[in-house]
């Protein structure tokens, strides 16, 4: 008991300085203004939302045919092929969330929602609630959903199988988060547009693809989302041993299936730069992005996460500085500058 009290932190970490990324947007804009030719929509993004759809869709139905005797290849094809391509889809939604695909925001949730199908839950209108909270109020408890509930963390611990099973159960805990943020409505009637479309589609799904087909997605959407390297994204973004950054990227080869989300840094900088972009803004602004610490293999850093006790789920950074509610959810870069942070070496996970 003393020893693991001792290997693994009772809270997070605490900070009452504000979020790292609006001084360091503004930084950029004023020592490269040209980064504001990245800032455009991407309309090709909701083709490959359809696409991966269709896949997911074409797959589901193969193993239909094939029926429960073959689910081990199922198992396989979900985690080699399915995450991907469901993770793929969770980078669209985070998108269309921040309207990057299209001018008109209603379009953007309908891409949203189509993204959303082959993970069998209407999940894309709730993330779009509180996604836009986590980067207008990022660290603050009260706020932020991308924070572990204080319960969570406490039942989790550091112990190897509790993280493990935490990973592959991640969809489940983050459903808890919400409900104890202030000042955010869940219930609207996109929300219910997202539910009757999931809901029509798993329908759908069992008619013609059979339960073995809704197998077949069940799988991949658990793996997209956990006991896989595309699930370590969720520990790569603010996960950290180092008070002094709270942010991190991702710099890898699975970039190219996961539309570059792993550049983590760049996109809370500046979320108005669709993911085509998020690699031409470290390109053109290298002296803010070569100095901050980065993980170089999302593989490596699950296996650490779980077998390292130095994490748990209060490896984060929490802001004590209390947030007015009625705080704008635009760009960070729109809101007053923060001294900006360079000091911290390169340094790869």
């Amino acid at each position: 008991m003393m020893h693991n009290l001792k290997t693994m932190q009772a809270a997070f970490y605490q900070s009452e300085s504000d979020q790292p990324h609006p001084g360091r947007a503004r930084t950029i804009i004023k020592a490269h203004p040209e980064v504001r030719q990245l800032m455009v929509r991407n309309p090709w993004t909701a083709l490959i939302a359809l696409s991966v759809v269709v896949l997911q869709t074409s797959l589901a139905f193969c193993f239909g045919k094939l029926g429960f005797g073959y689910w081990w290849l199922s198992l396989v094809i979900a985690y080699c092929v399915g995450a991907f391509a469901n993770h793929a889809n969770y980078v669209i939604i985070h998108d269309a969330t921040h309207n990057l695909i299209f001018r008109n925001k209603s379009w953007n949730k309908l891409v949203g929602i189509l993204a959303d199908l082959p993970n069998l839950n209407p999940g894309a209108m709730g993330f779009r609630v509180y996604h836009l909270r986590h980067h207008s109020h990022q660290g603050d408890y009260e706020h932020d959903a991308d924070l572990a509930n204080h319960w969570e963390a406490r039942l989790v611990g550091n112990k190897w199988y509790r993280k493990a099973i935490w990973l592959m159960l991640f969809p489940f805990f983050q459903l808890t988060r919400p409900p104890r943020l202030k000042a955010i409505t869940m219930w609207d009637r996109w929300f219910f547009v997202n539910f009757a479309c999931a809901v029509a589609y798993d329908v759908g799904v069992v008619y013609f693809c059979g339960w073995p087909g809704f197998l077949y997605l069940a799988f991949s959407f658990f793996f997209s989302i956990g006991l896989h390297p595309v699930g370590a994204r969720w520990i790569q973004e603010h996960y950290t041993n180092d008070p002094e950054q709270e942010t991190y990227s991702y710099y890898g080869p699975i970039n190219r299936l996961a539309l570059n989300m792993g550049y983590h840094n760049e996109h809370h900088d500046l979320p108005s730069i669709p993911w085509n972009n998020l690699p031409k803004l470290r390109a053109m602004a290298p002296e803010f992005y070569n100095n901050l610490k980065y993980h170089s293999s999302w593989s490596r850093l699950l296996f650490e996460f779980i077998f390292d006790k130095k994490y748990s789920l209060f490896s984060r950074i929490e802001r004590t500085k209390r947030r007015n509610d009625e705080a704008p959810s635009s760009p960070p870069m729109l809101r007053p500058a923060t001294p900006v942070a360079l000091r911290a070496e390169t340094f790869t996970f």
